[in-house]
């Protein structure tokens, strides 16, 4: 029996769907403000997290928010944090904002 076989066997085989990635425009701008090491980084975690599982919250990095319909989600990337809704199949990117600006967003534009 090969590795394979006695991998399918386990279950371990699990398709991962791929979300499309959208970004608002509010959130492009964002992310043009920030400065070019945070940009990165912020990009490098968007494409991790959020491509194949944007829902799966953790203790520190997504948050799933409550009390609100838009915006659902919260990924934190180290100063900054980005806003996002999972609707069929993509992650709608809302907004990418400081730390130290995020509750004063999400009163104005959180639903």
């Amino acid at each position: 029996m090969g590795v394979i076989a006695s991998v399918r066997e386990s279950g371990y085989i699990i398709a991962r769907l791929r979300y499309e990635i959208v970004f608002a425009p509010e959130a492009i701008e964002d992310l043009r403000r920030l400065a070019a090491h945070l940009r990165s980084e912020v990009k490098d975690q968007i494409e991790r997290h959020l491509r194949y599982e944007p829902t799966k919250v953790s203790r520190s990095r997504i948050k799933r928010l409550r009390g609100l319909t838009r915006p659902q989600y919260r990924l934190r990337v180290g100063e900054a944090r980005v806003f996002y809704d999972v609707v069929e199949g993509s992650v709608e990117v809302l907004a990418i904002v400081l730390k130290s600006n995020a509750n004063t967003w999400l009163e104005e534009a959180g639903e």
